[in-house]
């Protein structure tokens, strides 16, 4: 499929519910780098590049997200991989 880029903004209970560290967890085991954090919406911004199937995979977990959560939205922007994420990381 090819190396990609896709920027995710996930609404609904997804702060403080180990969300961050479970998508972190979720992405370094499919071989994702990027980063994912907080926003001051109540949303949660995730930025990974890989595999477009790795990809998915992610897009499709966090649908779901970490059981405590309840994901009501998942807003997708799928851009060109740039190479600039060398892991995966929790940002502020």
């Amino acid at each position: 499929m090819g190396l990609k880029q896709v920027q995710i903004f996930v609404r609904g209970r997804v702060q403080g519910v180990y969300f961050r560290a479970t998508t972190q967890r979720e992405s370094r085991r499919l071989g994702l780098s990027g980063w994912v954090k907080n926003r001051p919406d109540g949303s949660v911004e995730i930025v990974a590049e890989g595999d477009e199937d790795r990809l998915k995979d992610l897009i499709a977990w966090a649908n779901r997200g970490p059981s405590a959560a309840r994901v009501e939205r998942v807003d997708i922007r799928w851009r060109s991989f740039t190479g600039e994420y060398f892991d995966f990381r929790i940002v502020d």
